[in-house]
């Protein structure tokens, strides 16, 4: 896998250059779970997907996992959830973001594959802020779904940005050809 910037991740999925467009990925990456959302066609609306175990031991077995999502899915890449602080510097927990990814780096299953990093704060807390009324009971259920749709907020939010920064650059250049 190759980290790329944002932008060049977002302009990957969308003009594809030598490869097809394609879809992404949005990772909300926790200690026992990784939450996943995929992005629709068009790159503008992430949707929840589902949530994957995560031990020690199951690196590979998340790497077929994700190997089998990108046939699935068409997809070029990962957008992962990166805890930053206020001074947009790497939180203590960015730690095992950043270990996941060298671990499935290491695999050599996602080579063809490109990663960017997005902030991810305070997602999992609107989350639980939002699903608190429903009342859930189970604990599992719980924390699955919370870290499920952490993900589809990390996607959208970079979807979001990335579709406003492509319509005002695309606003500027028509401004400035005329």
């Amino acid at each position: 896998m190759k980290l790329l910037k944002a932008e060049q991740l977002f302009r990957k999925a969308i003009e594809g250059g030598s490869k097809k467009k394609g879809r992404l990925l949005g990772l909300d990456v926790g200690s026992k779970y990784v939450g996943l959302a995929v992005s629709d066609k068009k790159n503008r609306i992430a949707l929840p997907l589902s949530v994957l175990g995560r031990t020690k031991t199951n690196i590979s077995l998340m790497a077929d996992d994700f190997k089998t999502l990108v046939s699935k899915y068409s997809l070029v890449g990962f957008v992962v959830g990166y805890p930053f602080n206020l001074q947009g510097q790497a939180c203590p927990n960015a730690l095992q973001v950043k270990l996941l990814v060298g671990e499935l780096c290491k695999t050599g299953k996602l080579d063809d594959l490109s990663y960017t990093y997005w902030d991810e704060n305070f997602t999992s807390k609107c989350v639980e802020a939002l699903l608190h009324p429903l009342k859930l009971h189970d604990p599992v259920e719980t924390k699955t779904m919370t870290d499920k749709f952490a993900a589809v907020c990390i996607l959208q939010g970079y979807l979001d940005n990335m579709n406003r920064e492509l319509r005002s650059a695309d606003n500027s250049k028509e401004q400035g050809g005329t």
